[in-house]
């Protein structure tokens, strides 16, 4: 697991709800035709990116490590972004209201839920 890139996903998928907020303020939908919508999906997807990196990064650290940890259980917190987030931003896609990017939100506060409890996993709290 690296620390700096656990915090660096925290902050930025806060940023990219933030963004996804500022759009249903705006009373707009998540649209991939759009300029906006377009950007949003290059952050969802370089978020994605940079957990895969966290997920096989810890997954190797994990087998080298001689830590008593639940495997399984940091091994689902570990790839549960992976499999969320993209999942999230399709719902959001698809939803042609501006309540789309409101799934999006949800998935992207789930990332930094998850990173936290890995964490406590890790360093042997949970």
């Amino acid at each position: 697991m690296i620390d700096v890139l656990a915090t660096g996903l925290i902050y930025f998928s806060l940023g990219v709800a933030l963004w996804a907020l500022v759009l249903i303020v705006m009373n707009r939908p998540f649209a991939l035709k759009e300029r906006y919508g377009q950007a949003l999906a290059g952050a969802v997807l370089l978020l994605v990116i940079a957990l895969l990196v966290q997920a096989i990064a810890g997954v190797v650290k994990m087998s080298g490590a001689g830590r008593d940890i639940q495997e399984l259980t940091f091994i689902g917190y570990l790839f549960g972004p992976v499999l969320v987030l993209p999942y999230t931003a399709f719902w959001a896609a698809s939803e042609r209201s501006r309540w789309g990017p409101a799934v999006l939100i949800a998935g992207c506060l789930a990332v930094p839920v998850m990173i936290v409890r890995m964490r406590q996993i890790w360093e042997g709290h949970g």
